[in-house]
């Protein structure tokens, strides 16, 4: 079992290389999202576009894109600190309530430019409305409101 995993972690590795790859060599890569941390922006099943940036690019409230530990995350950008040459980036899912650890250049594949979700074109805002905001609010303490949260969302 303990071989399984491993495999498993690796393969996850190479995903998101190559995927930072596909970004860096063409400008851009499609993929297909699958955790809960930025409901009700994005949802699992969503397929986001992302765009090759740099973290100078990047402004604070768009959603960006960045290889960890063998994953690729989608998290919306909070801050921006350092200097224009050695910056990183302040992250934090919509539904989660810490900032991740800084996101370094090295680190970052891109902005998402598009979000696609059952055949139709969602606009990836900068910010939250209203609705959303207190939707996020809510989804923050219970994993079970998430869940009836996207089972409600699908219908």
């Amino acid at each position: 079992m303990a071989f399984e995993g491993q495999f498993v972690k690796a393969t996850n590795a190479l995903g998101c290389d190559l995927a930072a790859e596909v970004a860096g060599a063409f400008g851009r890569v499609r993929l297909r999202v699958s955790g809960t941390s930025m409901v009700p922006a994005i949802r699992p099943g969503d397929l986001i576009s992302v765009e090759r940036a740099g973290v100078g690019e990047i402004s604070p409230g768009e959603i960006v894109v960045f290889a960890r530990e063998g994953r690729l995350i989608a998290h919306r950008v909070v801050a921006r600190t350092g200097s224009q040459d050695e910056g990183y980036l302040v992250t934090r899912g919509d539904r989660t309530r810490r900032n991740d650890a800084l996101v370094s250049s090295a680190e970052l594949v891109g902005r998402i430019t598009r979000i696609e979700r059952s055949g139709s074109r969602v606009r990836a805002r900068s910010r939250l409305n209203v609705a959303q905001q207190v939707i996020c609010h809510v989804l923050r303490f219970s994993d079970r409101t998430t869940y009836l949260y996207l089972r409600l969302a699908a219908l």
